[in-house]
């Protein structure tokens, strides 16, 4: 019997030393422990979870307040075990309370938006049952539905809405909001995927837009672990300005995305105008005439009620602007949409200084952006063989001024003009 337990102990000291030897990496806000593969892929992990969380709590506009931390395990691919998926999400009471683990498989073909697409599940998951540490054993979790995790990474400042609004635009029917709350996504193909993104968007969409709406879907999330069979039913009840004709609010949703030709960039410089125009803060008071004033201004002290609901309103407005801006400035624009949901939620920390390094690159950017516009207009004015015809007025004009203004006969003129004609012979 020693010799048995001599042999047990060494077998799990063997254990204990190797699970203590495996590599992992933990996030910055420590809230992701990724363990396998080397330090620079859990790195690049970490930056996805990071980044995917950090959009997901300036939409809700929430604290990081997390509590269960998510493991994420990086696996190779097993050529004799094909069937293991890519990315599968394990959700489980244990002796130690609650965990979450993300099983992601690394191949050459890794799809990384199925990979941000199951670590904001993760994410969604731990804020439902953040406050429900103890739970009976056997109990079903509900995982957050698939039209939430959609609208969510649909709203990111990084995605583009153009294939969605498409999607709304071509579609040969409409989907009544009940049928489209029922709808399985796995069993659709790839363009009803696609369209179901796109409904996944405009709810969520629709959601946020309503009175107190943001407010409304982070509540709506902390209790979806008492959610019923009857969606619709438990968005009503959550959202009580849906509680009147639900389905005429839908359709104007749907309709108003339709018209909406967000997926057409804006140039640069239509972007540099629309950014500034929103940067001039409107503040309106009770018995006070509407005044505008600026970020830094706004940084500088305590926001007032009447400024923290202008700058919640720019910040709907923002989040809007950085799918339609010109793709150069939209990490500007993303950053100042931070800015303006930490102002608004009290935070001035440090913000002084991010306005004027922004404000520098803006100038820096600008002046860039200039220099590149000369150099292509040079070049197809004077480079290109085929030309686009934009410069076809300008230079008729030019020609016509040279040939219609009449010979000066000053000294110098004239001495010029010598000057040109031996050149030219």
């Amino acid at each position: 019997m020693a010799r048995a337990a001599i042999f047990i102990s060494i077998v799990l000291t063997a254990h204990v030393l190797r699970a203590a030897t495996l590599e992992r990496s933990v996030s910055p806000s420590r809230e992701f422990v990724i363990y396998g593969a080397d330090a620079q892929l859990r790195g690049a992990v970490s930056d996805l979870a990071e980044r995917t969380k950090v959009d997901c709590l300036a939409l809700l506009r929430q604290r990081d307040n997390w509590i269960v931390p998510v493991v994420v395990n990086l696996q190779p691919q097993q050529a004799n075990l094909p069937e293991i998926p890519p990315a599968n999400l394990r959700f489980s009471q244990t002796g130690f309370g609650l965990k979450l683990q993300v099983d992601l498989t690394i191949s050459k073909n890794l799809d990384a938006s199925l990979m941000e697409r199951e670590l904001l599940r993760a994410i969604l998951l731990e804020m439902i049952y953040r406050k429900e540490s103890h739970i009976a054993a056997g109990s079903v979790f509900v995982e957050p539905p698939d039209w939430l995790i959609d609208g969510v990474l649909a709203l990111s400042p990084t995605s583009d809405h153009g294939q969605l609004i498409e999607a709304l635009t071509t579609a040969h029917k409409t989907e009544s909001l009940e049928t489209f709350l029922r709808q399985r996504p796995k069993l659709l193909d790839s363009a009803g995927r696609t369209l179901y993104r796109a409904y996944s968007f405009a709810l969520v969409q629709m959601l946020i837009d309503g009175r107190n709406g943001l407010a409304l879907l982070a509540h709506y999330i902390s209790h979806l672990s008492n959610a019923s069979n009857e969606p619709l039913a438990d968005l009503k009840t959550q959202f009580p300005f849906l509680g009147g004709d639900v389905e005429r609010t839908w359709q104007l949703t749907l309709s108003q995305l339709r018209n909406l030709q967000m997926y057409q960039f804006l140039t640069f410089a239509e972007s540099e105008r629309y950014l500034d125009e929103l940067l001039r803060v409107k503040i309106s008071e009770a018995n006070k005439p509407a005044r505008l004033t600026g970020l830094d201004e706004l940084a500088r002290h305590k926001v007032s009620a009447s400024e923290k609901m202008a700058l919640s309103e720019l910040n709907r407005e923002l989040l809007v602007f950085v799918a339609q801006a010109n793709p150069v400035l939209r990490p500007l624009a993303r950053e100042y949409q931070e800015i303006v949901a930490l102002l608004a939620r009290g935070k001035r920390k440090r913000i002084a200084k991010r306005l004027s390094r922004l404000e520098v690159t803006r100038k820096e950017l600008a002046a860039r952006m200039s220099d590149i516009d000369d150099y292509m207009n040079w070049f197809e004015a004077t480079q290109m063989k085929s030309r686009s015809g934009n410069f076809t007025g300008y230079l008729k004009a030019a020609n016509h001024s040279q040939l219609s203004a009449p010979k000066r006969h000053d000294p110098l003129s004239v001495y010029v003009d010598a000057l040109e004609d031996q050149f030219e012979n």
